[in-house]
């Protein structure tokens, strides 16, 4: 007796499984779905930035210095072309914000972009391999867990600062940020990934690759790393928030993206000096912007964790 096809049933796959189940758990917790869209709301933002700005800040002949130091449009004595007022230059602080939330977020992206790139080949070769790859790996992990994340970068953006000149600095700003923070982070994906491998490595299916011949680089890279996967990327969603609010800080001190190529923490860094001055709109404002990106990449990483893990389910 042959089977009987439906012809209107739908092709199925893993990944069309894994989305309906992805919205269908977004849908029930209101807090990551909100925080999720503002998220995207605020990369769009920033990649359509050039479209979206209503001036180009680093173009500095469009900038009129009558118009400086504006308030909000809806405060009084506001000029209604700058719904957020202007800076000491003249620029439209909500193109200024655009722009900076555009540096800060590249930044991050890649900082833990090389974070995880180290990390994981690193807790790969180390949980794997072990013996003396082990050794050296953690023993090297362990020294740069003594010294706290910033203390390295501020060291790492002062060595450059030391050695290069103004002009060399203002343009290598952004690579510099990215290798301070991206070296100071990888020792977190390596301990996360070698003891994910710890476990893995016990399991059937890399005892039956073992004995087909397959070398370690092929089980660790097609075999394990499929499988360490989840931790890594929770973990990168959540050191977003944290490369973001480092490169903030680094730019607040003086050691971070410069004021040609201004992020939320230069921004917010050259408000302050305004602060007491009764010009709160350019402080407040980028200092509000950062508060909600990383407060909307906590929320949804923290439910991303919890829907990931299979504890939870």
């Amino acid at each position: 007796m042959s089977a009987v096809v439906n012809p209107k049933a739908r092709p199925w796959s893993l990944s069309s499984l894994w989305r309906n189940a992805f919205v269908r758990r977004l849908l029930r917790a209101p807090a990551a779905a909100v925080a999720l869209a503002v998220l995207v709301l605020l990369v769009l933002s920033a990649v359509f930035a050039p479209w979206l700005a209503q001036t180009n800040p680093y173009d500095l002949a469009s900038l009129d210095l009558l118009d400086s130091h504006l308030p909000p449009a809806f405060v009084a004595g506001g000029d209604p072309r700058y719904v957020l007022g202007t800076d000491s230059q003249g620029a439209d602080l909500a193109s200024l914000i655009l722009y900076g939330l555009r540096s800060s977020l590249l930044v991050g992206v890649c900082a833990v972009s090389l974070s995880v790139t180290l990390g994981t080949i690193a807790g790969l070769a180390s949980g794997y391999l072990g013996r003396w790859v082990d050794g050296v790996i953690m023993r090297i992990a362990d020294i740069q867990f003594t010294f706290p994340a910033m203390l390295l970068a501020l060291l790492i953006g002062g060595i450059s600062q030391s050695l290069m000149s103004s002009e060399m600095r203002a343009t290598l700003a952004m690579p510099i940020v990215i290798l301070a923070l991206g070296i100071s982070h990888w020792p977190h994906f390596a301990r996360l990934v070698r003891g994910a491998v710890l476990v893995e490595r016990q399991k059937d299916y890399v005892a039956a690759a073992r004995l087909v011949g397959r070398g370690p680089i092929f089980i660790m890279g097609m075999q394990l790393l499929p499988n360490v996967l989840n931790p890594i990327f929770v973990l990168a969603t959540l050191d977003i928030a944290f490369a973001i609010m480092s490169e903030a800080t680094l730019s607040f001190l003086g050691f971070g993206m410069p004021s040609t190529q201004p992020s939320l923490g230069t921004l917010i860094r050259i408000g302050y000096g305004y602060l007491f001055s009764g010009e709160w709109w350019v402080v407040i404002f980028p200092g509000l912007t950062l508060v909600l990106i990383l407060v909307s990449i906590n929320i949804f990483g923290d439910w991303l964790r919890d829907m990931l893990d299979p504890r939870l389910r």
